[in-house]
């Protein structure tokens, strides 16, 4: 990844055609290092969403991965309570994948809302 990264000819903000970057690839597959190397470049936003509105921060709850979450949740641009189309949350994404830690983590967020409803079945992250 850090010999890609020195390539002056790679994006390494190139989606796939469902909007999805490495940076949420990554942040799925629970890649600290790989996370970290990409948010230290001044041209990748943690707060990119996909094609259906998921944030790398929404991949890394799904899958439960505290370490990746805690780098994502410190660049300003991140909102943790955003929804995607679905009105799915992070928080959402972590409570249906039965990740304590990652529930806790967010839970501890003021911005938070731990009662938001998706708008498919009309479900809360309880």
């Amino acid at each position: 990844m850090r010999i890609l990264l020195q390539q002056d000819n790679i994006n390494p903000n190139k989606a796939d055609r469902y909007g999805r970057t490495p940076l949420s690839f990554a942040a799925q597959s629970g890649h600290e290092a790989i996370v970290g190397m990409l948010l230290d470049r001044n041209d990748i936003s943690a707060g990119t969403a996909d094609g259906d509105d998921r944030t790398p921060l929404s991949f890394a709850a799904q899958s439960g991965h505290e370490a990746v979450l805690r780098i994502l949740l410190q660049p300003e641009d991140v909102n943790p309570d955003k929804a995607n189309g679905y009105g799915r949350t992070p928080l959402s994404w972590a409570g249906h994948s039965c990740h304590e830690g990652v529930v806790k983590m967010l839970l501890e967020l003021d911005d938070v809302n731990p009662d938001q409803a998706d708008t498919i079945f009309g479900q809360t992250p309880l």
